[in-house]
């Protein structure tokens, strides 16, 4: 049997925990390695790269089980149209644009809140002059007076 890296150092230069390497084979994202003859676990060097690209993969926004879908897409091509990187990063960017506009909505109420000197919720939200968007909640019970 021909050497390779136990799961420590697969681990350590993968910048993962041990509980993590076994998780992802678990899960089946890393292909269950070989064994040394005292049973411990024999990594090839490409599973320090698939680990890389699966944390990498995460940063960026892909859930676990999308990262799944895409190491699997890699894999199995072979000249087929399987949606690739480029559809699944274009879709995963659509949907990081979407919550941008979200979270870009959720700021400007804040910040208006902040600034309107909104003190408590409750009493800035029955105000006529609350600045965050509760007018589907608190529209029957609005009254004119002092904002917040």
């Amino acid at each position: 049997m021909s050497a390779g890296l136990r799961s420590g150092q697969v681990a350590e230069a993968a910048r993962v925990n041990i509980q993590t390497l076994r998780y992802y084979e678990r899960r089946g994202l890393l292909a269950e390695p070989d064994r040394s003859a005292g049973g411990h676990r024999l990594y090839c060097e490409e599973a320090v790269t698939v680990l890389r690209v699966i944390k990498a993969a995460q940063r960026l926004g892909f859930t676990l089980d999308e990262v799944a879908e895409l190491l699997e897409a890699g894999r199995h091509r072979h000249g087929r149209p399987v949606p690739g990187l480029q559809e699944r990063a274009a879709a995963k960017l659509a949907e990081v644009d979407a919550k941008i506009a979200d979270l870009t909505t959720i700021r400007a109420a804040l910040v208006a809140a902040v600034e309107a000197g909104c003190d408590d919720l409750t009493v800035c939200a029955a105000s006529s002059c609350c600045p965050i968007p509760f007018t589907d909640l608190a529209e029957e019970n609005r009254h004119a007076g002092p904002c917040c």
